[in-house]
């Protein structure tokens, strides 16, 4: 998977500075001024993590992070702050960012903390694509195995379920069948995490 750290700074020189740093470690890195700019390109399905300032003029970080919460995309947060930002970045953490760090920032502490965002990036998406996979399973169900299904995950016995659609407990005991091999579960505590997953 490659994997960007996207930074958005107005300092041209701080700007540089992360570059070659990461670069220097095999990190792909793109750059960006301002937040708008960031913004016009960053899209959907770009795995990696942002490195993004506080304040910045016009928009700040935390009216970025807004913007991307409001446009469901998902990628790690680490604030870029100066020392009197820190209830800025408190806030900025309370609203999903996954670190903050203080200018001037150590090489080593930056290092660290952006692998352990690009790591947080990749379990993020393996646990959507996890949660994609069942809700393409769950789309193949035919509209009576998705009722015998959701009567199924809250405990109902096969016999109750068909007292309740009216229907014979070996009809119910077919899709069931049905059900499991369609859902890939094992067993019905596994179906029940799935079922939860189906729901948005």
């Amino acid at each position: 998977m490659n994997q960007t750290v996207f930074i958005v700074d107005d300092d041209e020189a701080m700007r540089d500075a992360l570059t070659q740093l990461l670069e220097a470690v095999g990190l792909r890195v793109e750059t960006y001024a301002d937040g708008p700019a960031f913004l016009a390109v960053y899209g959907k399905g770009r795995p990696g993590c942002l490195l993004l300032d506080m304040a910045m003029p016009g928009m700040t970080g935390l009216e970025v992070q807004a913007e991307l919460k409001v446009r469901s995309l998902m990628i790690p947060i680490i604030f870029l702050t100066g020392h009197g930002d820190i209830p800025l970045a408190v806030r900025a953490l309370q609203a999903g960012a996954v670190d903050f760090l203080e200018k001037p920032i150590k090489g080593g502490a930056l290092l660290e903390r952006v692998r352990r965002a690009l790591k947080l990036d990749q379990e993020w998406r393996q646990a959507q694509d996890r949660v994609q996979a069942v809700r393409q399973c769950h789309a193949r169900l035919s509209p009576r195995e998705r009722e015998v299904m959701m009567l199924a995950v809250t405990g109902l016995t096969s016999k109750q379920i068909a007292q309740q659609l009216g229907i014979s407990p070996r009809t119910v005991e077919v899709h069931r069948t049905h059900v499991m091999h369609k859902m890939g579960a094992a067993n019905l505590a596994e179906l029940i995490n799935l079922a939860a997953s189906c729901t948005p």
